[in-house]
């Protein structure tokens, strides 16, 4: 069996005077070292970009975090420039993005951003400083350059008992890292949720119409992959949802022929 091959949304930067779609490599990583997968990037062309052409040929899709926060006029707010700084042309692909690949139930994998993206994607809202609330946790990460300072361990969330996640991390509580400032205010249709922090704040949810693997965190199990046995699972349950993606597609291509 070929190994899978994951869409992996892009962020727009620019320097020197051009425009990059680019991943952070911790994401690319850990898709290769975790879930045995071939990271394809997915530049951030918005409408440009024939959805179901692309998904024919992956057999995934993982939506990265990111400094950009979802625009709050997707979900009825106002666009402030202390809550940016802002990607859209990043929200104008991974939205459609999201639907179309539950639709078409490719596995999705959707991190940090990707979790408020598909909370959006769906009809829900987000909270743009969620520290400012009261009686939330600052979740932000702290300040330091060291990296893993930043995405060290910081808290722990709880479970819930019987559904997607506690199937693939059990039902104890587990620690994680913490590095984002929007949340999730009104839960979407369609959504459960999978797992909350100490304070309320939605940690995890999955996609209740999605046959399969269709999970996503607020918190970073890439950067610890190689090391925290949470982080670990996730991606080789989600390396073993792909690969029964790529056993489903070259079945299908086979009745064809």
């Amino acid at each position: 069996m070929s190994a899978p091959v994951v869409l992996v949304s892009t962020d727009v930067k620019s320097l020197d005077g051009f425009d990059w779609h680019a991943a952070v490599s911790v994401y690319l990583d850990a898709l290769v070292q975790g879930s045995g997968a071939i990271p394809l990037l997915l530049p951030s062309l918005g409408p440009a970009i024939d959805l179901d052409a692309v998904l024919d040929r992956v057999d995934g899709v993982l939506l990265t975090g990111s400094r950009s926060n979802v625009n709050p006029t997707l979900y009825g707010g106002v666009a402030l420039d202390k809550d940016g700084p802002f990607d859209s042309r990043r929200d104008a692909t991974t939205l459609p993005l999201i639907r179309r690949a539950v639709e078409r139930d490719i596995p999705l994998f959707a991190i940090c951003r990707g979790l408020q993206e598909v909370n959006v994607a769906f009809g829900g809202t987000l909270v743009s400083e969620v520290q400012e609330l009261e009686g939330r946790r600052d979740h932000r990460a702290p300040v330091a350059d060291d990296q893993d300072a930043r995405f060290a361990l910081a808290h722990h969330v709880e479970v819930i008992p019987g559904g997607r996640l506690a199937a693939v991390l059990g039902d104890a509580a587990i620690e994680v890292n913490s590095l984002h400032r929007q949340a999730i205010g009104r839960l979407a249709p369609g959504l459960a949720v999978e797992a909350r922090a100490d304070d309320g704040t939605i940690e995890a949810v999955s996609v209740e119409a999605a046959s399969g693997f269709a999970l996503a965190t607020q918190w970073h199990p890439e950067y610890w992959v190689g090391s925290d046995a949470a982080s670990s699972r996730l991606f080789a349950a989600f390396g073993e949802a792909l690969r029964g993606a790529v056993h489903r597609r070259q079945a299908g291509r086979h009745a064809a022929e």
